[in-house]
């Protein structure tokens, strides 16, 4: 495994609060760190039909746009009953003409899984792929995975997404009520990062 020996990383991202998470979790390792904003960097289009497709789709062409390493990650919801959807469309299922709407794609998901009659626990995965690209090609792949269940009604106002309708193993909150601190140690982001840093950075 090739390890991280740059001063600058680019997050292949433009959204700031994902870049702010990931500045706090890459803190002591002294890395200066940019996004695709920074750099004026189009979002490219994520056309694979798997997270780690869509993640080095958004690394790869960082990295060979700026010459810079450039880190992305792709996560979504794998939903068992529902064969493992809405997974890499997780943010499709929101879509309106006005924006994005979870309340909406939450429901679809509750309506679908009663359409099915699929039984109790209705059992769901928060899945992170990390991809860690380098301007000569290679590339270095990290997968986190937060195991729960769907539960209804939405419950809590906290975090985004579907985490008002995902309560991880192990605890009586949802995503959407737990304290953001504890949920960012615990999620499917925090797992995979954990394993990047060990395998790059340590």
């Amino acid at each position: 495994m090739r390890k991280f020996s740059e001063t600058n990383l680019l997050i292949a991202t433009h959204n700031r609060g994902k870049l702010d998470e990931i500045a706090d979790l890459l803190l002591p390792y002294g890395v200066t760190l940019t996004s695709n904003a920074d750099h004026g960097l189009p979002e490219p289009i994520e056309n694979e039909t798997s997270f780690v497709g869509n993640a080095r789709i958004k690394a790869h062409s960082a990295a060979k746009a700026t010459g810079l390493a450039a880190l992305s990650d792709d996560s979504g919801i794998t939903v068992n009953g529902l064969d493992g959807a809405p997974g890499v469309y997780t943010a499709d299922w929101a879509e309106t003409p006005n924006g994005r709407d979870f309340v909406k794609a939450m429901t679809r998901t509750w309506d679908e899984l009663n359409t099915l009659s699929i039984a109790e626990p209705r059992l769901a995965q928060f899945r992170c792929c990390l991809v860690l690209a380098w301007p000569d090609g290679h590339d270095e792949v990290f997968n986190g995975v937060m195991h729960g269940r769907i539960v209804w009604p939405m419950r809590g106002d906290q975090g985004h997404g579907y985490d008002p309708i995902f309560q991880p193993d192990g605890f009586d909150e949802t995503f959407g009520e737990m304290d953001r601190f504890e949920k960012n140690r615990i999620s499917h982001r925090a797992d995979a990062f954990r394993k990047m840093i060990d395998g790059c950075f340590a």
